[in-house]
């Protein structure tokens, strides 16, 4: 009798919590995909305006429920000196968001050996990774080939696991939803990472 009302109290007032890591470079729009996720996913969120949106120092937080599941979101500063902090984090991620800014060519070299280092982490073996081409609204932006052609060489380092390069553009919102829905997705059946329970509140 415990058991069948412990599971009944779980499928009513506990949701499997998934921390997400959202990464990459300084201004590739991480915080933005962050507060569209918020917005599109939580029906009484009133976002930020998205044009007051700085860089991050440090570590933002946000929470997104996709059905029975409750996304943990840390978006963490990509300044170079805040990049030595993100390993800290690996241990307790379930899944990485990789945020590159499609608009800046100049600095896709060194969003490609942030990734590197991500992807060859032990510390994140078996971890979906979703790889967001941002700003493609951007007339000018790189494509998904382009910048799938100038990361071709991390290719054989992401090794067995799910992973995805989609198009986005944080700032009109394309691509979110998918992006979220993908990864969510991919957490869940990841029997790696299992999930901590939380009360519904």
């Amino acid at each position: 009798m415990y058991t069948l009302l412990s599971g009944l109290y779980k499928y009513m007032f506990q949701k499997d919590e998934y921390c997400i890591l959202i990464l990459g470079l300084d201004n590739a729009g991480k915080t933005t995909f962050l507060e569209q996720s918020k917005t599109r996913f939580n029906k009484n969120y009133k976002g930020m305006s998205l044009s007051k949106i700085t860089t991050t120092v440090g570590l933002n937080i946000g929470t997104v429920d996709v059905g029975k599941a409750r996304l943990m979101f840390w978006d963490l500063g990509g300044q170079e000196e805040l990049q030595s902090l993100w390993d800290k984090y690996y241990a307790e991620c379930h899944g990485v968001i990789y945020v590159i800014d499609s608009t800046d060519e100049e600095r896709l070299a060194e969003s490609k050996q942030a990734f590197e280092k991500v992807v060859t982490s032990e510390a994140l073996c078996g971890v979906p990774i979703l790889v967001l081409a941002n700003k493609q609204d951007v007339e000018t932006c790189l494509s998904i080939p382009d910048i799938k052609t100038a990361f071709s060489d991390c290719t054989s380092k992401i090794g067995r696991r799910d992973c995805l390069t989609q198009a986005c553009s944080a700032l009109t919102g394309k691509g979110v939803r998918e992006g979220i829905e993908w990864m969510v997705k991919c957490v869940v059946r990841n029997v790696h990472r299992p999930p901590r329970q939380r009360d519904i509140t």
